[in-house]
């Protein structure tokens, strides 16, 4: 079985990475070290959590550093106009608060901050996974529906193509997939078995309303 980032441009080659909401950036340190030709930014409105690995992608190479990488502060809702159309590859990993509203219902305007950043024809990959009992205030407080492959198809779909992208492939991931995604979240909430792993890829179109 193939994981999400297994069906988006192949790892060799160019081109920049963009992660939303990239917690303490494991995901754009590890593929930033497999894929040296490509330029990965992770973004995120909490820099404390980067301390660390923003003073490693400084070091000498023969150290952990990487010149590949660069960290931005920023929240999802003011993105720097400098990124408009340069993302081949946008990723969305285990979101949370208005990140997690904005993937999880399809919000027009959160989407479209997406697509501003996205070059033409590039790919979004989200990863949202959910215990409903667990994150029963944040579902409640976000007013999200229950999420699940039924409600992309009739639902999200369409709010996705309003907003430029064209879902692509979406599915459930097992949990024996997590340790590939390369991201802190995956391991710390592996194991739990009431927790789904949705995830949707999609391709930057142009906008239709």
């Amino acid at each position: 079985m193939r994981t999400p980032s297994s069906s988006l441009s192949p790892h060799t080659g160019e081109g920049i990475v963009i992660d939303i909401g990239t917690g303490d950036g494991l995901f754009v340190y590890q593929c930033a070290r497999e894929n040296p030709n490509k330029f990965y930014i992770g973004i995120d409105a909490n820099p404390r959590p980067l301390e660390k690995v923003s003073e490693k992608i400084h070091r000498n190479p023969t150290k952990g550093g990487l010149p590949n990488v660069l960290f931005i502060q920023a929240a999802i809702e003011d993105l720097p106009s400098e990124l408009d159309g340069v993302a081949d590859e946008v990723h969305v990993h285990f979101p949370w608060g208005s990140l997690l509203r904005i993937a999880a219902t399809g919000d027009k305007n959160g989407l479209h901050k997406l697509r501003r950043i996205c070059a033409p024809e590039g790919v979004l990959e989200i990863l949202i996974g959910l215990d409903p009992d667990r994150d029963r205030s944040e579902i409640e407080r976000l007013g999200l529906k229950l999420f699940s492959t039924d409600f992309i198809d009739q639902e999200l779909a369409l709010r996705y193509r309003a907003a430029g992208f064209e879902i692509l492939e979406r599915g459930v991931l097992a949990q024996s997939e997590w340790p590939k995604l390369k991201t802190s979240w995956a391991k710390r909430l592996q194991g739990n078995e009431a927790r789904t792993l949705i995830y949707i890829i999609a391709q930057a179109t142009s906008v239709t309303s």
